[in-house]
């Protein structure tokens, strides 16, 4: 029974993975059909990650007010519900709101997962094993979602690439009210507010930066409309970090960040993400206006990438052992950096070919970031675990956030200022992106340096790492 468990926890977790994975190559094509713009696109993915990030935090919380099992149910069954209506959507306003109430399940479903694996596999040696298959699903999803993406938009109707998510979602949900037994599945509810204050402020400035940002190059940088939503960005900020420094139950407890180990971990994770989610957005747009590449070639470009950094993911261990934590990220971070800007010198008249060794290289980096997560914990003090878990997320979604819209901003910056052919000037937009985003990668290899020196990697930890997941 209680493998049966784990296969609807690994179940949830790899719809949520795979529905960000299988989308980035249909853009182009949902672009055309609905008539989008490049920031209309920017928010069917930003909507998913923003009310994700946002409610992220708010969760956990739940899962420890209500338990895990029911927070768990829940969010599967408003993923699955949305992504039907994602499927039938018919305009960028419907899939953009269908997007942002998968993220609401999302937000439910992620926090659960490790929770209730814990619950279900008290003992650590069988828990280590089940963490390791859960973890597998991020990679997979990484394998397998552009190229069913791409299989799907060049031979159904993308909505598909959303609708395939609800048989998932009534299969999942079916073995979850099974086998989530409440006898062992139940929390001790140790936190009884939501800390409301916390919640709003934290979103309200989320979405006031997000807002900004994909809409500042058509309103105008300087215009009433984005100064005002900078100013209530600003406003949220400082009232969330003024909030939680006195709550009783805060959303994120500050103290943790005199830890340097934890700001920096999660500063390195975080501009992790942002070069993954800005590079993943973005080169499946390039690969097929610029490249020519079908759909289903889009997609299965991205997999060898998948691969190559699922396999170093579980070498890592080996290499962190031998070089430290500190190092091995920071070498993580220079292969990935290096592996963007040579990628920017990849041309208009290129094939797979040219594009292979650095899609390849980027996975290589990739993999060897996944003992940064183990540090970061591992450096926690036990009844802290749980909310440094959360932040960590969190810290992902929102940098993986700004990664899509900062670099964005970016393109369509440069994009607009060209004189050249729309292609042609999409493609000198994108290289200069690309380097932008090369050179914040690589920032953060003296970061990883100092943070994380000294540490080497407890295999009790390691076997807790999950793959990351592009979400």
């Amino acid at each position: 029974m209680r493998w049966w468990a784990l296969i609807a926890v690994t179940l949830g977790t790899f719809m949520t993975y795979l529905d960000n994975n299988v989308g980035n190559v249909a853009l182009p094509t949902i672009q055309r059909e609905l008539g989008l713009t490049i920031s209309g696109l920017e928010w069917i993915v930003s909507s998913y990650i923003l009310v994700f990030a946002g409610l992220m935090l708010a969760g956990g919380r739940l899962a420890d007010v209500f338990g895990a099992r029911r927070v768990f149910l829940g969010g599967l069954a408003i993923f699955t519900v949305a992504s039907l209506a994602a499927g039938f959507a018919t305009s960028g306003g419907v899939l953009i709101a269908a997007r942002a109430v998968q993220g609401v399940g999302a937000a439910l479903l992620t926090p659960t997962a490790l929770a209730l694996i814990g619950q279900i596999f008290p003992d650590p040696g069988e828990r280590g094993r089940a963490v390791g298959i859960w973890s597998a699903s991020g990679a997979l999803s990484m394998a397998l979602g552009p190229v069913t993406g791409g299989f799907i938009t060049e031979n159904l109707h993308w909505g598909w690439i959303y609708l395939i998510n609800v048989p998932i979602g009534l299969v999942t949900f079916g073995i979850a009210l099974w086998a989530l037994q409440p006898a062992f599945t139940e929390l001790r509810r140790v936190r009884h507010s939501l800390d409301l204050p916390g919640l709003i402020t934290s979103a309200l400035a989320l979405f006031a930066l997000t807002y900004a940002l994909i809409e500042g190059e058509r309103a105008g940088w300087t215009s009433p409309e984005i100064l005002a939503t900078l100013g209530v960005f600003a406003a949220a900020a400082v009232a969330f970090v003024l909030v939680e420094a006195r709550a009783a139950e805060p959303m994120i407890v500050m103290s943790l960040f005199r830890s340097p180990t934890f700001t920096g971990g999660l500063l390195t994770s975080g501009i992790w993400s942002f070069g993954v989610f800005g590079i993943y957005f973005f080169s499946a747009l390039w690969l097929q206006n610029v490249l020519g590449f079908s759909p289903t070639e889009a997609g299965a470009s991205f997999v060898p990438m998948a691969l190559v950094m699922a396999v170093m993911a579980i070498l890592s261990q080996r290499v962190s052992a031998r070089l430290g934590i500190g190092p091995t990220v920071a070498l993580g971070m220079a292969l990935m950096g290096a592996a963007i800007y040579l990628l920017s010198g990849v041309g208009a008249d290129a094939d797979y070919a040219d594009v292979a060794p650095w899609f390849l290289l980027y996975g290589l980096g990739g993999g060897l970031l996944v003992p940064l997560t183990a540090a970061i914990l591992s450096g926690m003090p036990k009844d802290r675990s749980g909310v440094a878990s959360g932040m960590l997320n969190v810290s992902r979604e929102v940098f993986g956030l700004l990664g899509i819209t900062v670099l964005g901003a970016i393109l369509t910056s440069r994009q607009s200022a060209s004189d050249r052919a729309p292609l042609a000037a999409f493609l000198d937009a994108y290289q200069f992106t690309l380097v932008v985003a090369a050179v914040v990668v690589l920032a953060a290899i003296p970061v990883a340096l100092y943070a994380l020196r000294s540490r080497r990697e407890e295999p009790q930890a390691a076997a807790s790492v999950t793959v990351g997941s592009s979400n």
